[in-house]
């Protein structure tokens, strides 16, 4: 960080200028030791360059980096490196301005009285509840080190699991997107063209390749109005979507897509099983943890559910019937969470079928991947397969009807 400041010198002469260092209490110390007396210091802001400033609001912090920060912090924290010198040492070191910046504000609030999770949970786009909360149970526990190895094996599973799930579905993106490009092309350069030569010639047409040459005309006329009417159409879908009516129904769409849909269902039930472990393993009461997890599961309707739960367990249920009720949480899930609650072993169970779906969900991304492969190329293939030979018949005919 850079920091502004003020001060004199020994002798009363005025000294203005600026310094590079991790924290505030650094840069004081800095000073200090040049025999300054400090009148005033502050961080400066540092404004984005003209390039950055129109994507600076769209800046966050990579769950990738936090992951890296919680492993960073576990390890520190088992070394017993005190708290304040742990978090100079990783505002120093680390990569991301943003995330550096978060840290040194942190810091500022921790030396200033507040605990950790107080001081990270003024900053709810770095640290999420869940992070909080684990957090503060470490603090409450004294067992911040194993807490933060807690979070950091979390964070590294959520992290591979939801990347798999990414991963999975980049190829079929970039050939749909690959696909409709070509097809767009074919319609407003290579067809019209074509379709000249052949109405020119006065012959009777199939009626598939009058249906390729309409189309292709009405995409050349009115081609910028259906762009328009789509981003249009873009703007109120993501406007609807941040309702809570649209996350509702966009939550269900996406458990319900054939074969992605079951990849994402097995992804948000091993995310729910893995954050219920990871919050009662680090002390958080039921009932908060079910709270916790409803918060940061990533779906609407397993948030629902979990919510549900939460008052259900409030009430007297136990945790297997509260989930039982749904027909969303699979049989295995609830008698699991049985079995972990009779035995008092629910943290154990709960890992283990965590495990189970995260192993459902890397076998499913093999298979999604080796069948999406071939079945793009035939609908591709097809495609630009019925376009050529729609408008290649006809020459061919002229063709022959010449010789």
């Amino acid at each position: 960080m850079i920091f502004e400041y003020q001060a004199r010198t020994p002798e009363g002469k005025p000294r203005i200028g600026t310094l590079e260092a991790p924290s505030s209490e650094v840069a004081l110390q800095t000073l200090q030791r040049q025999n300054l007396i400090i009148v005033s210091l502050k961080a400066s802001v540092e404004k984005p360059s003209w390039f950055e400033a129109p994507f600076a609001m769209f800046r966050k912090v990579k769950q990738k980096d936090v992951m890296l920060l919680s492993r960073q912090l576990a390890t520190l924290f088992e070394a017993k490196v005190p708290v304040v010198r742990t978090l100079q040492t990783l505002i120093a070191e680390s990569e991301s301005s943003l995330l550096k910046k978060h840290l040194a504000d942190v810091l500022d609030d921790i030396q200033g009285g507040m605990s950790m999770s107080q001081a990270m949970n003024k900053h709810p786009q770095v640290f999420s509840t869940f992070f909080v909360q684990m957090v503060r149970a470490g603090e409450e526990s004294g067992k911040l080190d194993e807490v933060f190895t807690y979070l950091a094996d979390y964070l590294e599973r959520s992290y591979g699991l939801l990347n798999k799930a990414r991963n999975a579905l980049i190829y079929p993106a970039f050939i749909m997107v690959a696909f409709i490009g070509i097809m767009i092309f074919l319609f407003t350069s290579i067809v019209p063209k074509i379709g000249a030569i052949i109405e020119e010639s006065g012959q009777e047409l199939p009626f598939y390749t009058k249906m390729i040459l309409g189309l292709s005309t009405f995409l050349v006329n009115y081609g910028i109005l259906i762009v328009l009417l789509f981003i249009v159409f873009g703007v109120l879908l993501v406007r609807y979507l941040r309702t809570p009516e649209g996350i509702q129904v966009a939550s269900r769409v996406q458990l319900s897509l054939p074969v992605v849909g079951m990849l994402y269902k097995k992804m948000y039930l091993a995310r729910l099983a893995d954050n219920l472990q990871t919050l009662i393993t680090g002390g958080i009461p039921i009932i908060r943890a079910l709270q916790i997890t409803a918060d940061v599961v990533g779906n609407d309707v397993y948030r629902s559910i979990t919510l549900e739960a939460v008052e259900a367990v409030r009430g007297g249920s136990s945790i297997a019937d509260a989930f039982g009720k749904h027909p969303e949480v699979p049989m295995l899930l609830t008698q699991m969470i049985r079995v972990g609650e009779e035995t008092g072993k629910l943290d154990s169970l709960l890992k283990a079928i965590s495990r189970f779906y995260a192993q459902e969900v890397d076998s499913l991304v093999e298979n999604l991947v080796s069948l999406i492969e071939p079945i793009l190329i035939v609908i591709l293939g097809l495609g630009v397969g019925i376009i050529v030979v729609s408008v290649l018949q006809p020459i061919y005919n002229l063709t022959a009807s010449f010789s």
